[in-house]
């Protein structure tokens, strides 16, 4: 049976991170997805190197064949970003898949009760950082061939990981209103950049997950205000990291290949 994917991947957000992000592990769950089904080249960037090099050498006593790079990447620094790009491209020659995964929560917080710094620090990595890395991403994929050996030949997919919380309001047992206002702004992002690249042959869509059973949220669940979100769940149960992965490898593949600009849900 052919691989579902090829070639060399780039994926921010990409390992074990810091405990602020409520991504944290979805990334690193794509990762061995992404080496399971073809990827045989693979960037790991997160803020914690040593995490990304941990990630990268169970990733290769996994998947011998595969090659992995571990990068240090501030999303919110665009010189960070440029270097974590540029490395990749050095190494591997081209990015054909991205998935930009890295965030932080924010405060829980109404906006009256916010105060500045945390409201800018939340939308420079959530919204601003993938704007960073997406925008280093599509530069990287304009100047590169569409893989010949790829089905539907894409030139490059971009995977940007928004939230329910881009398309509803947050429940008021979890105010996150700087997180939200972030993920609003991702989707729009998603949107205008889908609609602007796909005839130049990069595909570009987002995920939208709902509670995920992150070491964040874990942490979380003995306050009990996880669990009133988790009842109101039709599944009555969290995500997996791995579940999200899939869906995350789904829209990187060519099953997916006529979605462009789409916010696909996940949120049981």
């Amino acid at each position: 049976m052919p691989s579902l994917l090829r070639g060399a991947g780039f994926i921010t957000g990409a390992a074990s991170g810091r405990l602020t992000n409520p991504h944290q592990g979805i990334g690193k769950a794509t990762a061995f997805s992404f080496a399971k089904h073809g990827v045989t080249q693979l960037a790991l960037a997160d803020i914690n190197l040593s995490a990304a090099e941990t990630t990268a050498r169970e990733i290769q006593s996994r998947f011998p064949g595969t090659e992995v790079l571990p990068l240090a990447l501030d999303v919110a620094n665009e010189e960070s970003v440029s270097d974590a790009v540029t490395q990749t491209v050095r190494q591997f020659g081209r990015i054909d898949y991205a998935v930009n995964n890295a965030g932080i929560a924010g405060p829980g917080a109404l906006s009256a009760e916010h105060n500045v710094d945390d409201w800018k620090r939340t939308i420079d990595v959530n919204l601003h950082g993938v704007w960073l890395s997406s925008r280093a991403q599509i530069g990287v994929m304009l100047g590169q061939e569409r893989r010949e050996d790829s089905p539907r030949h894409n030139r490059g997919i971009i995977i940007n990981v928004a939230s329910m919380y881009g398309l509803l309001a947050p429940s008021l047992n979890t105010p996150a209103v700087a997180y939200a206002a972030s993920k609003h702004g991702v989707l729009g992002l998603t949107r205008a950049d889908a609609v602007a690249y796909a005839p130049k042959g990069i595909r570009i869509n987002a995920i939208c997950p709902g509670y995920v059973q992150t070491p964040l949220v874990q942490s979380s669940m003995h306050t009990g205000v996880i669990q009133r979100e988790v009842d109101k769940i039709p599944a009555g149960r969290l995500a997996s990291m791995e579940e999200i992965a899939d869906h995350i490898t789904f829209l990187a593949s060519p099953l997916s290949s006529y979605m462009v600009g789409a916010a696909m849900v996940a949120d049981g």
